[in-house]
């Protein structure tokens, strides 16, 4: 009999059933490892920062912890590294991927100057806590597995959402609990989607919840979205500000803005804060691997900051007259130059806001997202009259994308984290239903315990499965669908199938990538009725989802969208594990769609005579 295993022990110190200050406690095979070290941007005493009288009474944590880990450069979830580490007390390894080690340090001393120099708080960490914490840092490459001593090992794997932010597989003998900090699945404009490994089964799946309960329209509709609300703004004369964070969103909307202005020729003058440039450039240049193609191309031609229309905040440029658009630090208006700009701004109502990421509770973000019209700021009122959108553009996975990574890993079960309580119950319900998974929600310092039951792996030879299939006279057993991966060797631009689970090298293998394959068709008609098309598409997903931009099946596995402006023609994606339905769902559109023409619908087991777009998603 196999020994019984540790019971592995979960317990939320920031981040339970909020979002804000994340900082995970996981006991797994008596190892304990802290994930991430977060600030709460919207307290300015004690609250902020984690409570650590959980861990070992309040003392050292030296003694208590085999390592922490960061998984990205965002201050909820490093900003009370160095409170931790040099004032409560660690002097053990702090792992984090090597951009988030470089560009951690700068966004702390940037926050410990304005906490310290301009408001003139004096609890609080310096310059040389920074420095030393700093030390105590290793870098860790994706992929790379590190022995952090003879039984606990870790593992990192791209998250999207930031530059340098990882997802971590926490391993200790046959169980593993995979930690994903901030994470995205769907690729924007600069980064990639969030992926780990073929074969990444943990026994205990710890999630983000930010957007739980959310399924964002498409990016497309969103991007048009933003445009016209800025064009329009412009057009009257009015100022916009859209508060971003120095890395991440700032970048995104940048190049979506440049291109647009180049498009429409337009004039209107576009900044952004001071630095923002500069420090963009330098990490991004440092850490081109972490984007995505289209980035890496840009920058073998030009910088990414070298735009035509945007340019870097003049002195005065904000009391100047006329329209503008102003990008600004830091996202959540809770300081700094986008503060500073607002309080200006604010009170006429022909300026307008674009608030394009999750703010949290507390900050004078989260209040001008929920509406209110009066606001104190520094001790002084101001008439909130500007005008106010939200629209998330925030890196953070959505309902959809929780699914789909559940659905990848396959965990034993799953744990919600950083979000809301009302949100994470209801995702909770949903995984339960549709994956039968158990589901846990802690709040800050309650415990949760899950039974690690041991594994024991047995081989059967080939032989004697053929034998007992043959002594089986059900032909439906012999005829058991053969799983398998297909896999596209660079070197020898040959592809071999392998049956899934032989071939243990693809697991550990850091060159061998998965690839999702979707697929295209464009469809033309005369008269286009969305309301009676979704009527009819329910016979085939009674859950499906008619949004403004068109229709969203099967989780997003297959999508009719209106094909830009065009009101007479529909664009038909789906995913290559829907190919037995699309016969069924082209059937339908010709059916339900007045054409020029009526082709027949294709043969999903034929190539279409002209051949359909391929998208592939890494």
């Amino acid at each position: 009999m196999p020994e019984k295993v540790p019971d592995i022990k979960i317990v939320p110190l920031g981040a339970g059933q909020d979002v804000g200050r994340s900082c995970i406690l996981i006991t797994i095979g008596g190892k304990n490892v802290m994930v991430d070290c977060g600030m709460h941007m919207g307290y300015q005493d004690d609250r902020r920062f984690p409570d650590f009288s959980y861990i070992g009474g309040g003392g050292r944590l030296t003694d208590y912890l085999d390592c922490v880990i960061i998984s990205h450069f965002h201050l909820d979830h490093c900003g009370s590294l160095p409170h931790m580490s040099e004032i409560v007390g660690y002097d053990g390894p702090i792992y984090m991927t090597y951009p988030t080690k470089a560009i951690a340090q700068v966004l702390l001393e940037d926050y410990r100057k304005v906490q310290c120099d301009i408001k003139g708080e004096t609890n609080f960490f310096t310059s040389d806590d920074i420095k030393n914490c700093m030390k105590k840092c290793i870098g860790c490459a994706l992929h790379e597995v590190i022995q952090v001593d003879d039984q606990l090992s870790i593992r990192a794997f791209y998250a999207g959402h930031v530059l340098g932010a990882a997802m971590f597989e926490i391993r200790v003998g046959d169980h593993s609990v995979l930690y994903t900090g901030d994470y995205n699945m769907t690729p924007d404009r600069h980064l990639g989607a969030a992926r780990v490994l073929p074969g990444v089964r943990p026994t205990v799946l710890i999630s983000e919840s930010t957007y739980a309960t959310t399924i964002r329209d498409s990016k497309r509709a969103r991007e048009r979205d933003f445009l016209r609300k800025v064009h329009e703004s412009v057009m009257k004369g009015g100022k916009v500000i859209i508060p971003v964070f120095a890395l991440g969103r700032a970048q995104e909307l940048c190049i979506l803005l440049e291109s647009y202005w180049e498009r429409m020729a337009l004039t209107v003058p576009i900044y952004f804060s001071q630095g923002l440039a500069e420090r963009a450039n330098q990490y991004y240049r440092l850490f081109i691997s972490w984007t995505n193609e289209n980035i890496k191309k840009t920058f073998v031609e030009r910088n990414m900051f070298e735009f035509k229309h945007i340019r870097p905040m003049e002195k005065g440029c904000e009391d100047m007259p006329g329209p503008q658009v102003l990008f600004s630090t830091p996202g959540m208006l809770h300081g700094g130059q986008s503060l500073k700009v607002f309080k200006k701004w604010c009170s006429d109502p022909i300026n307008m806001i674009i608030m394009p990421g999750y703010c949290v509770a507390g900050t004078v973000g989260a209040k001008v997202i929920n509406g209110e019209k009066r606001i104190e700021i520094d001790g002084k009122m101001h008439d909130i009259r500007l005008g106010v959108e939200y629209m998330s553009f925030s890196a953070h996975a959505d309902a959809k994308g929780i699914m789909q990574l559940i659905r990848q890993c396959e965990p034993q079960h799953v744990m919600f984290v950083h979000g809301e309580a009302e949100k994470m119950e209801f995702l909770k319900g949903k995984v339960e239903k549709e994956y039968n998974v158990p589901v846990h929600m802690p709040a800050n310092g309650e415990t949760v315990s899950i039974t690690a039951h041991p594994k024991l792996d047995i081989q059967v030879p080939m032989d004697q499965i053929e034998q007992s299939l043959n002594l089986d006279p059900n032909p439906a057993k012999q005829r058991c669908p053969f799983v398998a991966d297909i896999v596209y060797d660079q070197e020898t631009d040959t592809l071999n199938v392998m049956a899934t689970g032989d071939n243990e090298s693809l697991v550990d293998d850091d060159e061998c990538m998965p690839i999702t394959l979707s697929l295209s068709e464009i469809i033309r008609g005369r008269q286009i009725d969305w309301k009676r098309l979704a009527k009819e598409l329910l016979a085939f997903d009674p859950h499906l989802q008619h949004k403004d931009d068109g229709i969203e099946m099967f989780h997003g596995e297959i999508t009719v969208l209106a094909n830009g402006d065009d009101e007479n023609e529909i664009e038909l994606i789906w995913d290559e594990c829907r190919e037995p339905w699309i016969k069924l769902i082209q059937k339908t559109l010709y059916e339900n769609i007045t054409p020029e023409s009526s082709p027949e619908p294709m043969d999903p087991m034929e190539p279409p005579a002209t051949e359909p777009e391929i998208r592939v998603q890494a």
